[in-house]
């Protein structure tokens, strides 16, 4: 498989594109006012703790509070009551009495009102959502991931080779810090001691600056600011995997250049200046994709399609056979239509960043093996997504629900925003139900002023539909109610709102 990192970087924002055989997968736009959050570490204030959905709200220095829920909330915690400390939640000691000091009962809240800890995020804020937090901290380097406050020894899942995987751990165990665990990362496979151990001096002396910082700053502050979208992608995902790295940027050129040359110059050869005076993104027909992807609905080869609602609660996803027409059996073209589509909505979701609960409506199947090829399709195309994923059997209705992991907000609320005539309902009301409002209107106007000459303000649209024909609606409405109504056409009010105003008076 072709895997391709292609940068586009513009005065406005840097859009960054994973592709795999051509095609786009991923895609992340970062501009200055909404830089990328996850991973960042503040030092925050418990404002509320709530039992019911056992979370705690922690003020970060923020618009929203941020979120954190006590499944996010470790053994050990860093909190500042004058000194900074880790508290143990499993062995912090306490009197009774004079008795030996025990552990406490975990019955209560982890945390309480007006503590002071050190929280990093894991979820970028969306809409009215505040960030996601954790008390577990880590920090991600280039070969290893180093997790303070902690004792756990990990080799990344992606490394296959049990030679390697030994060898890994070996050298983790060696290296390991007392109070620190470490997680050997992918990129390592193939990488010496020294250049390892060079990777976790540099995180060490990072959390140490950390610790510095936490002490002296007040509560709701930013402690560390982890790396840009650029440096963490490549940092993440420039691993020898990926055939090439693409820029068009010389100012961002030479920063990888300079990073990959002193921690990763065996990728050099993969990296490279895009230099054609045709914008890179039409080049390898990057825009065109990412247009599809904020269309609702989307074409697949064999003529049928496949439709994404997105709305608060989920993401509905409809299947349909479309244009596509077949002499087959039908439980086999639909079959085919089905693992067509499952190929589609997996790279889709993957692409728009969809993150929650999915209901996915296939075409119905009879025969229950084919439903589970139908799952199984879809269970491994998810499996290429980095975000952790879990899925249930379609049943009898044809439905398969799933729920994706949600790292940022999706492409759609990157790229959009919420459409100040509808309020993002999508819809409007249709003009017949606008005339009944008006009528009501016309009779609740008429009983309080007694006033029967009246002007009425509308879109042009409107105006036409309320003139249409000899008996038009205008006439029935004043006919009916004894008013005499002059309509006035307005270009500058909205579509669902009209103007009622006495001629004489006028009174709104």
């Amino acid at each position: 498989m072709l895997k391709e990192i292609i940068i586009s970087d513009s005065s406005s924002e840097t859009r960054i594109a994973i592709c795999e055989d051509r095609e786009l997968v991923e895609l992340y736009v970062e501009r200055p006012e909404n830089e990328r959050m996850v991973g960042d570490i503040y030092k925050g204030k418990v404002e509320n703790v709530v039992d019911a959905i056992r979370a705690a709200f922690v003020d970060i220095g923020m618009n929203l509070n941020g979120f954190l829920p006590f499944a996010d909330i470790g053994d050990q915690i860093v909190e500042f009551s004058g000194l900074a400390e880790t508290v143990s939640l499993e062995e912090e000691p306490f009197k009774r009495r004079g008795r030996r000091k025990r552990p406490p009962k975990k019955k209560g809240a982890p945390v309480r009102a007006g503590q002071e800890i050190l929280v990093q995020v894991t979820k970028e804020p969306i809409r009215t959502k505040g960030a996601r937090l954790t008390t577990d901290i880590s920090l991600p380097g280039r070969f290893l991931v180093l997790v303070p406050n902690n004792n756990t020894i990990g080799v990344s899942r992606k490394i296959s080779n049990a030679r390697e995987r030994s060898r890994l751990r070996r050298l983790a165990v060696s290296l390991k810090p007392e109070g620190f665990g470490l997680i050997i990362r992918t990129v390592a496979v193939g990488h010496s001691a020294n250049e390892i151990r060079t990777d976790l001096e540099y995180l060490l002396r990072t959390w140490k600056r950390i610790e510095e910082k936490a002490m002296i700053e007040k509560s709701g502050r930013l402690i560390y600011k982890d790396a840009g979208m650029t440096s963490s992608i490549i940092r993440d995902l420039f691993s020898p995997d990926i055939d090439r790295l693409l820029v068009d940027s010389r100012k961002l050129y030479g920063e990888i250049r300079k990073y990959l040359k002193d921690v990763a110059p065996n990728l050099m050869p993969k990296f490279d200046l895009y230099k054609d005076k045709t914008p890179i993104f039409d080049t390898y027909n990057i825009e065109e994709e990412i247009e599809k992807s904020l269309a609702r609905k989307i074409w697949m080869k064999g003529g049928g399609h496949v439709i994404f609602d997105q709305v608060e609660a989920m993401v509905v996803v409809d299947v349909n056979s479309g244009r596509s027409v077949s002499q087959k059996d039908h439980e086999l073209h639909a079959l085919e239509t089905d693992i067509q589509a499952a190929q589609v909505i997996a790279r889709q979701l993957r692409l728009r960043d969809i993150g929650g609960i999915v209901v996915i409506d296939f075409i119905d199947l009879s025969q229950d093996s084919h439903r589970k090829k139908v799952v199984a399709k879809l269970r491994r195309e998810l499996q290429k997504d980095r975000a952790a994923f879990d899925i249930l059997p379609m049943n009898d209705f044809g439905l398969v629900s799933l729920t994706r992991e949600r790292i940022r907000p999706s492409l759609l609320y990157q790229y959009s925003e919420v459409c100040p005539r509808c309020n993002g309902l999508g819809r409007i009301p249709a003009k017949s139900t606008i005339i009944t409002q008006i009528e009501r209107a016309i009779q609740k106007y008429k009983t309080e002023t007694g006033k029967r000459r009246l002007i009425l303000r509308v879109t042009p649209a409107l105006a036409a539909y309320l003139k249409e024909g000899i008996r038009s609606r205008a006439r029935r409405l004043m006919w009916k109610y004894f008013v005499t109504l002059k309509i006035v056409k307005d270009p500058d009010i909205r579509d669902e709102d009209f103007l009622i105003e006495s001629s004489d008076m006028k009174k709104e």
